[in-house]
């Protein structure tokens, strides 16, 4: 009898299905992490190669200037807060040719880019090229004189002596640069003050959107505008404007390759003084991850109209209250409150 039980239950186990063989939560979780560690790990290499290249464009493209910054005394650097001077330029290698500091080439565009010390806002201030002032060494003269006699690093000079402030770094681009970034964006969009033609092309007021050729003449014109410069400034901000939203815009920053274009072609008409490094441009740029175009705020060093100097040349006269007070704005980094005081 119990040898037939024991059969009767072997057979009952044999017919028995087999237990459904359960996968350990723990396996489950590894292999998770495993594969987005994976992902994470593939992510970043491709990461690190695209920044390596374009680190190496921007290195290959660029030129470093000698000696930008003046020596002796200078003002005290701020704290936290951070001034680029942007100057545009005929040529940026041409800064004296003959050595005799009186032959450089021009500089139509000079631009003092203020990033404060919470990284929320930029302001870009305009600083027209026939701005009478102190050149040291020389006297009063016009602002793009100290290029023409003595390159970037009397340009600095002139601006850190007339603002009382200590520039950080240095830009100087060739004006067909303006050309190539335009173009490398697959064109830009400004919003002209006023309609006017120039260089064979047609600008409406308001929105106009630029290929390269239309960019640089519109940067460029002033013979346009009954108030020549101070049009041409507008419009120049208007373009910094422009290529900000085309640099933030998802159609860049989601296309490796543009970026790409965007870096070569702005790094070979480029010149940058020494601690302007790719890092220092990543690092900067990552601090001002949450800025937008409408972060940006454009206006112009303060002027009291335009007049004429002992020689019988037309300047534009500085607003001298004015800009002291712009200055403890800059040194104190209250430039809005001071943008409140003197609206333009």
């Amino acid at each position: 009898m119990s040898e037939r039980r024991a059969a009767r239950q072997a057979a009952e186990a044999a017919e028995a299905p087999a237990p459904k063989r359960k996968r350990p939560f723990l396996v489950a979780l590894i292999a998770t992490l495993g594969s987005l560690v994976g992902i994470a790990a593939v992510v970043a290499v491709v990461a690190s190669i695209f920044v390596g290249g374009l680190a190496r464009s921007y290195d290959a493209g660029k030129d470093v200037i000698t000696d930008p910054f003046p020596t002796g005394s200078r003002p005290a650097p701020s704290k936290g807060a951070r001034n680029i001077l942007l100057i545009g330029s005929d040529s940026r290698s041409n800064h004296d040719p003959n050595g005799d500091g009186a032959a450089g080439g021009r500089s139509d565009t000079l631009m003092l880019a203020h990033v404060p010390a919470d990284r929320k806002d930029v302001y870009l201030m305009s600083i027209m090229r026939d701005s009478w002032v102190d050149v040291p060494g020389h006297g009063k003269a016009k602002m793009n004189a100290a290029y023409a006699w003595g390159g970037v690093p009397l340009t600095v000079q002139t601006v850190e002596q007339l603002l009382d402030v200590r520039i950080d770094h240095v830009a100087e681009i060739d004006f067909a640069g303006f050309k190539g970034m335009t173009d490398a964006l697959g064109g830009v969009t400004v919003n002209a003050p006023k309609a006017f033609t120039a260089g064979g092309h047609s600008y409406t007021a308001g929105a106009n959107r630029l290929d390269g050729d239309a960019a640089l003449a519109f940067v460029r014109e002033r013979h346009s505008f009954a108030d020549a410069d101070y049009t041409r400034v507008k419009n120049q901000q208007a373009f910094m404007r422009g290529i900000l939203g085309g640099v933030l815009s998802k159609g860049t920053v989601t296309n490796p390759g543009r970026i790409q274009d965007f870096v070569t072609a702005t790094s070979k008409y480029l010149s940058v003084d020494e601690g302007l490094t790719f890092q220092t441009l990543v690092g900067l740029g990552w601090s001002l991850r949450d800025v937008r175009p409408s972060d940006l705020t454009t206006f112009t060093m303060p002027t009291a109209g335009t007049g004429t100097s002992p020689d019988g040349q037309s300047i534009v006269n500085v607003n001298t209250l004015a800009v002291q007070s712009l200055s403890q704005a800059l040194r104190s980094d209250d430039v809005p409150k001071w943008l409140q005081d003197n609206p333009q």
